[in-house]
Parts: C-alpha cells; structure tokens; sequence
C-alpha cells in the first residue's frame, strides 16, 4: 500500500510525465491549494532577512502587501526540497517588479544587505508595462526578459532550462503570453521535484527548468521597487 506521502508525489508527477515543457496537450493546472497537505502561509511563516519593518505586511486575510522598498526579501522559516506552491499576485503600479525565489541559499541568505537578493532559482513576478518602461529609459530592446512567468538562476545558482530560452540561453522564456494587465490577480503553479521547476501561469504550464542547483533552500518572496500583492499563498510539501 502506498503511503500518504508516496500518493501525493504520484500525483505531482503525473501532470507532466516528460522532462521537456508540456505541450498544447497537457492538462491544464489551475491548482487551488486545498485538500491533503497543503498549508496556507502567512506572517508566521516567514522571516524578514534585509527589508524594512514596514515593507511587508501580512494581514489576517491572507493579503500580503509589499511596499517595494527597500529592495530584499523575507523568507520561509524552512528550507523545503519537493514542493507545490500557489501564489495569487498583481502590482499595482505599471512596470512593477517582484518575484518568488526557490531554493534560495542559505549562504546567500545570511550576509544579505539591504539591496541585495539571494542566490536561488527565481520565478519572476514581473507587470506587463515593465518592457515598454525599460526600453523608454535605456533606449535598449527588452529582449532578454519577458513578463509572464520568466524563471532563471540567480547568482551562483544553475538550472537548464525549458525552452524558448532567452537570447544569453539562461532563461526559460514562456511559451505563451498568459500575465493579465496591470491591477489584475494573476495565478501561479509551482511544482519543484528532484532539482526541476515548473510553472503554470493561470492554469497554463508556461517555463521551468531542470538540473537545477541548489535544488533544496528557502522560498523567498522579492520587495523590488514598487508595490505588489500577494494573496491565497499556499504549500504542500512532497516526499
């Protein structure tokens, strides 16, 4: 008989089967975090590592509001290795910028200063003015990013990712534009196994990547500048 645990990787697995990005056939994800095993996370569970006192509030809710400044993160109390995580977001300014770090290092994480941000995998929480924003103040093409639901290596981390890959090839690019516009909720699927992370962007698989390193760390969410919000933060740890 299989165990509580063993039922609950099974059924991860089983969304996507293969090692590459799920194509137009996959099954849809609009994962809810309910049921066995998931947790809703709040202030309790995480710690504040190098933001101001006022940069994150948690509220009873379950809304978490972030300022954007200073630049930083705050982290959970644990370091997880296989996981699925749920996280509603939206920013409320055009061009905003935040993000959600996977296994975020604990190297990195403790001589972080105020500005910086760990080594880890981050799955990036980006508005969809932020291309046009960048290309009016550097004059340069935003080519090398995209708005819905980039992930990549952060620092001395490393991860092959899925394709499309970004220009310098360290980026999965997603395959479809899923992010909705300013002000709006956006919803996010996580699945982290055995070194590979995916993620679904509004019920869609989008990016990811495998052969990751770390592959075990701290989820982080990112104070980048501007305001953002989170709601409907939910875990479920895997064997």
């Amino acid at each position: 008989m299989k165990t509580p645990t063993a039922v609950l990787l099974a059924a991860a697995l089983s969304l996507v089967s293969t090692v590459t990005l799920a194509d137009e056939t996959a099954p849809k994800a609009y994962i809810d975090g309910q049921g066995p095993g998931w947790k809703a996370l709040g202030k309790d569970d995480f710690v504040n590592v190098n933001c101001a006192e006022d940069t994150w509030k948690f509220n009873d809710d379950g809304l978490i509001q972030c300022t954007g400044k200073p630049v930083g993160v705050v982290r959970s109390n644990e370091e997880v290795t296989n996981f699925e995580l749920v996280a509603q977001w939206r920013h409320l300014q055009s061009g905003g910028n935040s993000g959600i770090f996977v296994w975020g290092t604990e190297e990195s994480l403790s001589k972080l200063k105020p500005g910086q941000l760990p080594h880890g995998i981050e799955v990036q929480v980006l508005d969809v003015g932020y291309a046009a924003q960048y290309e009016k103040q550097t004059g340069k093409k935003p080519d090398w990013f995209t708005s819905h639901g980039d992930v990549f290596p952060v620092g001395k981390s490393k991860m092959k990712p899925f394709e499309p890959v970004s220009p310098n090839g360290e980026r999965s690019f997603p395959r479809k534009n899923l992010v909705k516009a300013t002000g709006e909720w956006n919803h996010y699927y996580v699945r982290a196994i055995n070194g590979e992370v995916r993620l679904w962007v509004n019920g869609e698989e989008v990016s990811g990547g495998t052969e990751c390193n770390p592959k075990t760390g701290y989820l982080c969410l990112e104070s980048e500048g501007a305001p953002v919000e989170f709601k409907n933060l939910r875990l479920r740890v895997l064997p």
